[in-house]
């Protein structure tokens, strides 16, 4: 395998999707999050409101996905093929969820009756907190392993999916988007509906931290295996250190009441999370639970030397520019949220 500035392009590849989901988490982290808690609002402009907050961004946001999901099949085929067959379930039902969601945010404001106004917030809500719980779910998935054999074919079921750390990790990704969407809307309210926002911030984050001590604990006991990076690097010890203190210096932001600086320490812990969880997993990508020979790992799930160089570099091309213009779009739609004629 050649290398880049003394570094298996595979291992680049690994880099990449990473980000790249590591960005969709972040950003439509925030949507999901406000979908999550949606029901919480009983007055109808305080949910048009809440809805016109993500309204410019929020489909914006969902490009990352599929670009992860591109970038996944082309730099490591045989990874997004067991994948996806090993949770088909879970992704059609992620995909008919998203759908959902669109709709709803699209159709709640074509008529004016409360039934159904009131339905398409069910189905927004219902639907925002099933796609943050099921990315839960795979992510505890990879981290404790899948049935796969030695043609790398997922040989379980889905009942297996649903095992209890999974549902636990699927647990606190959505109430880390709780968290994160709740300081999203606080940033963009103001009047009633901020000094609402203001309290349920800080319900949320301690949920979030019940959660993730939680899940820690219990990774550490159980799936050992995941701390096996940090015994070979002690130095990288300081990446879990650092979310520990980055998720209290969020509560100590959301005290201080500077939600903006709040906002980017809870994408920062998104984004450690996610940093703990890839570098404990590599080189593997799809661990095997029945032989750890069956795994899927960085170097043997990659694709050609040739394919990797030319995806790389349209890479460095592409996702600085879909950046750029992610960031364009929030600084054209700064500032609080004003209703009006054309609002959802």
């Amino acid at each position: 395998m050649e290398t880049f500035l003394g570094i298996e392009l595979s291992t680049w590849w690994f880099a990449i999707v990473g980000a790249v989901f590591t960005g969709y988490a972040i950003l439509d982290g925030f949507d999901l999050g406000a979908g999550a808690i949606h029901l919480l609002f009983k007055k109808e402009e305080s949910r048009r409101i809440a809805l016109n907050a993500i309204g410019p961004v929020w489909d914006g946001n969902e490009v990352w996905l599929v670009i992860g999901g591109g970038a996944l099949f082309a730099g490591f085929p045989d990874v997004y093929a067991t994948i996806f067959s090993a949770f088909y379930i879970p992704f059609m039902l992620f995909l008919v969820l998203l759908i959902l969601r669109a709709i709803s945010i699209e159709f709640r404001s074509k008529e004016p009756m409360r039934w159904w106004r009131q339905m398409w917030d069910v189905l927004y809500s219902v639907s925002s907190a099933l796609i943050g719980f099921l990315l839960g779910v795979v992510l505890g998935n990879l981290i404790i392993g899948l049935p796969i054999d030695s043609h790398y074919e997922y040989t379980g079921h889905f009942l297996q999916l649903l095992n209890p750390y999974a549902l636990l990790t699927g647990a606190t990704t959505l109430s880390l988007f709780a968290m994160h969407g709740s300081i999203y809307l606080v940033m963009k309210t103001e009047k009633r509906l901020y000094t609402k926002l203001s309290l349920m911030v800080h319900d949320t984050s301690r949920v979030f931290v019940v959660f993730y001590m939680l899940l820690t604990i219990v990774t550490l006991v159980y799936y050992p295996h995941m701390a096996n990076t940090i015994k070979r690097y002690p130095f990288l010890i300081a990446v879990p250190v650092i979310t520990v203190f980055n998720t209290i210096n969020t509560r100590r932001l959301l005290e201080l009441g500077k939600y903006l600086a709040a906002f980017f320490s809870s994408a920062l812990t998104v984004a450690l999370l996610l940093i703990t969880f890839a570098m404990n997993l590599y080189p593997h990508i799809v661990r095997s639970n029945i032989n750890p020979l069956y795994s899927l790992t960085v170097h043997n799930a990659a694709s050609s030397s040739r394919s990797l160089t030319i995806m790389l570099i349209i890479a460095a091309i592409g996702v600085p520019i879909i950046a750029v213009y992610t960031s364009f779009v929030f600084w054209t739609f700064k500032g609080k949220v004003k209703l009006d004629e054309n609002s959802y």
